[in-house]
């Protein structure tokens, strides 16, 4: 049985814990940032490969299958090499496949590149959460939807770049290796401070093989069905992220958006996300996960909705605003939950909560994309508040407030 460390406020941490935190901050701010520079000229790109939106769909698809199979993979890095160099180092190799793809002369070759930023950005994700709880641990209170305002913000700040990359016309290839070489740079500074060590008896994930031994103890059907619901939660926060990273600036150019200004239906959702994160422990600490979940999946729910419902240029920036603001704390409340899971071995939970969520990176973007072809794109992005209904219903399975 594990023991778990209650979240509650305690004496100032060391500064070395403190510098941890720091690093683990720049951790997922390179990581939002370097993936928000290609995603506002994703239409660019289309247009130049000449792609339909359901092949464009099914192109952006070869990320999420990226990361389904290198996913699982992550614990063996981790283990090996520590979470810390693990997220350097990933980082570094996902500046340059993001290059690649965004220097792809045809649609083989682009999604080969996103197949591979897939397969690092899995194994970047899990390592610097991993990294994350292991300093959570030592705070001894919820701190992890910080480090997830910190990928927001590093989103704002490499959508943002891309935004005036495109206003001045910056060549793609200029502008993704100016954005390789700076973020790579704050990765390497940041693991200088990160915690000491390999993981050990502090790991934050499993491998296949702990996973297959979880399974082979036999089938608890109570464990099965909070995973799925945690899984199902994950993937609905994920499928409101993805679809508003994939589609936000191309849903807004059908409405007349021009390129730069489009690009702030991205910036907005991660935008209101970061704001969401900045203040998701505070509102987790005091409400508890399950009131902040069912909030933001009924805020998904009523912002993106309405926005579909009543299509302009402002409207549409604000239910994407709305759609980040609600899905801030679920991906990082469902990891929280799913490693503590009672019965499981440590890390187990969150690895195949993990894994599983990039489920819904893979599905959503051909689905829209083949909607948008056959019907609209408008059409194709009731997805979105279909997912905020979900995610409220599902928000029972997390954690309520705790008695003072």
């Amino acid at each position: 049985m594990r023991t778990i460390i209650p979240m509650s406020s305690g004496p100032t941490p060391p500064r070395e814990v403190r510098n941890a935190r720091l690093a683990v901050n720049a951790m997922f701010f390179t990581n939002g940032a370097i993936v928000a520079n290609l995603v506002p000229r994703y239409p660019e790109i289309k247009a130049a490969l000449g792609l339909s939106n359901a092949v464009y769909g099914f192109a952006i698809a070869a990320m999420p299958v990226g990361a389904i199979v290198a996913g699982l993979g992550a614990g063996w890095f981790i283990r090996r090499y520590g979470s810390a160099r693990v997220a350097t180092y990933g980082t570094m190799l996902a500046s340059l496949f993001i290059l690649g793809a965004g220097l792809s002369p045809a649609l083989a070759l682009f999604a080969l590149a996103l197949f591979t930023v897939g397969a690092a950005d899995a194994i970047i994700d899990v390592a610097q959460n991993a990294h994350g709880l292991r300093v959570q641990r030592r705070y001894g209170k919820s701190i992890i939807n910080s480090f997830h305002a910190f990928w927001s913000m590093g989103a704002v700040a490499g959508g943002l770049m891309a935004a005036a990359a495109i206003a001045l016309d910056l060549p793609l290839g200029i502008h993704l290796a100016i954005s390789a070489a700076l973020f790579t740079v704050v990765a390497f500074l940041a693991q200088r401070h990160a915690l000491p060590g390999r993981d050990g008896d502090e790991q934050a994930i499993a491998s296949p093989g702990d996973v297959a031994e979880e399974t082979r103890r036999g089938v608890n059907w109570r464990i099965v069905a909070v995973l799925a619901a945690l899984s199902l939660i994950c993937i609905g926060g994920s499928v409101v992220e993805d679809l508003g990273t994939s589609w936000a600036s191309l849903y807004l150019q059908t409405l007349g958006a021009p390129a730069a200004l489009a690009a702030f239906g991205f910036v907005a959702l991660v935008g209101a996300q970061f704001v969401g994160r900045i203040l998701g422990d505070w509102f987790v600490n005091r409400w508890g996960e399950r009131t902040v979940a069912r909030t933001g999946g009924l805020l998904i729910a009523v912002g993106m909705g309405l926005a579909l419902a009543f299509p302009t240029i402002p409207g549409t920036v604000a239910g994407f605003a709305a759609a980040g603001l609600g899905c801030a704390t679920l991906v990082p409340a469902a990891m929280h939950a799913a490693d503590n899971i009672r019965g499981l071995k440590a890390g187990t939970g969150l690895t195949i909560v993990s894994w599983l969520l990039r489920v819904g990176f893979l599905v959503s973007p051909p689905i829209v994309g083949t909607i948008a072809d056959n019907v609209s794109l408008r059409m194709g992005l009731l997805i979105v508040p279909a997912a905020g209904l979900a995610v409220a219903l599902l928000a029972s399975v997390l954690e309520g407030r705790k008695s003072n």
